[in-house]
């Protein structure tokens, strides 16, 4: 059985989320979603309220854009994912989405 490392969430710069501190996801693992040229940060959560672990270390736990060059098998192969703004006030991207 081989263990592959997921790779970090090494910026998150939407503000509106829940889970992100200090331009950080301090969500233990995200999941990358959408569709029609869209890949959206599926944990996004818009409350006022923070949450997430004390610290960052967040990964991408899942990602269902098969048509990403970086899909391998539902799992993310980039070695580092950005998270940004979206369209509309509630929608985050992962802009290190490309398509195959």
């Amino acid at each position: 059985m081989t263990t592959t490392e997921m790779p970090a969430v090494s910026e998150c710069t939407v503000t509106g989320c829940s889970y992100n501190h200090d331009v950080g996801c301090h969500a233990f693992a995200i999941t990358v979603s959408g569709h029609d040229g869209a890949a959206d940060c599926g944990t996004f959560i818009p409350l006022a309220r923070k949450g997430g672990l004390p610290k960052v270390i967040a990964q991408v736990g899942a990602c269902s854009r098969t048509d990403c060059i970086h899909n391998k098998e539902l799992e993310c192969t980039a070695s580092g994912v950005r998270v940004g703004p979206g369209e509309g006030d509630h929608a985050a991207n992962c802009l290190t989405y490309t398509r195959a």
